[in-house]
């Protein structure tokens, strides 16, 4: 059967643009791998309706809700590779099962890639953050860090301040200029400049190379992220370089550099938000539906 849209990944972005084709009553395949990027966080903020929900329970219940509609088959599985063919795109999972659609969405999200610090990636989720907007509030207003690791570190210590009083632990890797040090004593941001050793205790101690430690209530870095799957490299679809890592060049409606390939989610734009995931998601599922009804080649 030659499928409507086949969706490469099932988290939000992916559910959201198979619900808009599946309301336009057209087949869709969404093929999910069970990776959701905030698998490591106890509760979810910021999106409208459901915050402070577990993100499990609200996928959990996105998932129930676009199940309801006849025209959806759901996969669990990892697609391989993704290559065109008659009347669209040849999708490949591992096994080796096959699956024929008119369109591809890309919605296969991206990976973190914390700094090799030991104690980091246990608390990821938990008090090591990289959304403020996501985390900070909860943790009411406490001592906060940012732990400097690529080129936007100035911008986040510039900008955790709001949720908390602020240190900034620049690793002996990045060290602020003059113009950077003033800017963020204007914010009552503390700088400190030894290396940090381990991040221990129940939220982020901060364990220095010269002995001290350094308690906070939660600990913000911006890590670098990979995409997940390469199929869209596989595809020839082209890729812009993000201030976190390398994410696939949409246009307005979410579609790719290669005809009939949409993208939406973490994995189309440099930012990770629930809200912004299922914003994509929407328009990208709008776009392939319109894409099936006036592009003369779906005829």
């Amino acid at each position: 059967m030659l499928l409507d849209a086949i969706i490469i990944g099932g988290s939000y972005s992916g559910m959201a643009a198979a619900l808009q084709l599946a309301r336009a009553r057209r087949y869709v395949l969404v093929v999910d791998a069970g990776q959701r990027r905030n698998r490591f966080a106890r509760h979810s903020h910021g999106f409208l309706t459901q915050d402070g929900e577990p993100p499990g329970a609200i996928a959990a219940r996105a998932r129930e809700q676009l199940m309801r509609y006849p025209t959806v088959t759901w996969i669990e599985g990892t697609v391989r590779s993704a290559a065109a063919a008659k009347g669209g795109f040849q999708v490949q999972l591992e096994g080796g099962a096959q699956h024929d659609g008119r369109r591809l969405v890309l919605a296969s999200g991206v990976a973190d890639e914390l700094p090799d610090l030991p104690g980091l990636r246990e608390r990821w989720g938990t008090s090591v953050f990289l959304c403020p907007y996501c985390d900070g509030y909860e943790l009411a207003q406490g001592h906060l860090g940012v732990l400097a690791t690529g080129a936007s570190w100035f911008h986040q210590a510039m900008l955790i301040p709001e949720w908390g009083r602020t240190t900034l632990f620049t690793n002996g890797i990045h060290h602020p200029d003059a113009e950077q040090r003033a800017a963020l004593a204007t914010r009552g941001v503390s700088i400190e400049e030894t290396p940090v050793r381990s991040v221990s205790g129940e939220r982020a101690t901060m364990q220095l190379e010269d002995g001290r430690s350094i308690p906070l209530e939660g600990l913000f870095l911006i890590p670098r992220t990979r995409l997940t799957s390469a199929v869209a490299e596989g595809l020839g679809c082209a890729l812009d370089d993000g201030h976190m890592g390398p994410f696939i060049r949409t246009d307005a409606k979410k579609a790719t550099s290669v005809p009939g390939v949409f993208a939406c989610g973490d994995v189309a734009r440099a930012a990770g938000s629930v809200s912004l995931a299922v914003g994509d998601g929407a328009m990208a599922g709008a776009a392939v539906h319109q894409s099936l009804v006036f592009d003369s080649s779906s005829k």
